[in-house]
């Protein structure tokens, strides 16, 4: 048994890519449905991820119009089976393991709607940015259903377990400020400004070490989740993995001779 998306239009990709220096930018296009999450996007999101050349270095995650995404796609969801249903949420996970264990970190930048499935998107992304206009909910209770995209997991490692019970439960809707005093967003922007910082965001992260981005990527969810003991061996392991490529010691020797910035506030 497999699921498939409607026909694509050749015309008409639902998802665009542009490429500038070592920064992508993928963004939802469906802006008629909210940006809507059907398995026709989030199979060309997987693509678009999967086909980047290896010129690119970080990604910034956006949606076209006014806003991110208002989620799933309920027209798919009524005539699916219970066992097309199990497989619905596979082809979601897939996808988004794509974007969050991939070797390129990712910004999202989020505008009006991010909610249900859009919400669970976003929280794929290594770094959030929102816009005041931002709004979060997570309405699967209301409609009858609940999580499908991962969300449960991954929403709830941001916020919490009773935060997300409360917004499940109630319908409860924050927005911008409050998502990001509770850790939907790490950047709260103007609107309009959201994807010049996510760029700017993303421009940074290209211009790290390679082997540190995919140690931050990859390795630091693993610690998060192993016992203390485990997490310091892993730790110690990619430490020394690191510390050990050519371009970390140049960039040491570089700190040392005083060729390169201090840390300094923003």
């Amino acid at each position: 048994m497999s699921l498939k998306s409607p026909p694509a239009a050749a015309d008409r990709p639902e998802v665009r890519v542009a490429i500038e220096g070592a920064v992508a930018t993928i963004t939802l296009d469906r802006p008629h449905k909210r940006n809507a999450l059907s398995l026709r996007i989030i199979g060309e999101l997987r693509a678009a991820f999967e086909t980047l050349p290896d010129s690119v270095k970080a990604v910034v995650l956006n949606g076209a119009g006014e806003h991110f995404s208002a989620g799933l796609d309920l027209s798919e969801l009524a005539p699916l089976s219970a066992a097309e249903g199990m497989l619905h949420s596979m082809v979601w996970y897939e996808a988004f393991d794509r974007i969050q264990f991939g070797t390129r970190p990712v910004v999202c930048v989020m505008q009006g709607a991010v909610v249900g499935g859009g919400l669970e998107l976003a929280s794929v992304a290594h770094v959030r940015v929102a816009e005041h206009s931002a709004y979060f909910g997570l309405p699967e209770g209301q409609r009858g259903i609940f999580l499908g995209g991962g969300g449960s997991v991954r929403i709830t490692k941001l916020i919490g377990v009773s935060r997300v019970t409360e917004m499940m439960l109630t319908g409860h809707v924050y927005n911008a400020q409050e998502g990001f005093q509770i850790g939907l967003a790490h950047h709260l922007v103007p609107v309009g400004e959201g994807l010049r910082k996510g760029q700017e965001l993303a421009a940074r992260m290209a211009g790290n070490a390679p082997m540190s981005n995919f140690a931050i990527l990859r390795a630091l969810p693993l610690i998060a989740e192993q016992p203390m003991a485990h997490g310091l061996m892993t730790e110690a392991l990619m430490a020394t993995v690191t510390q050990s490529e050519p371009e970390a010691k140049e960039r040491v020797r570089a700190f040392l001779d005083k060729r390169a910035g201090k840390v300094l506030p923003s």
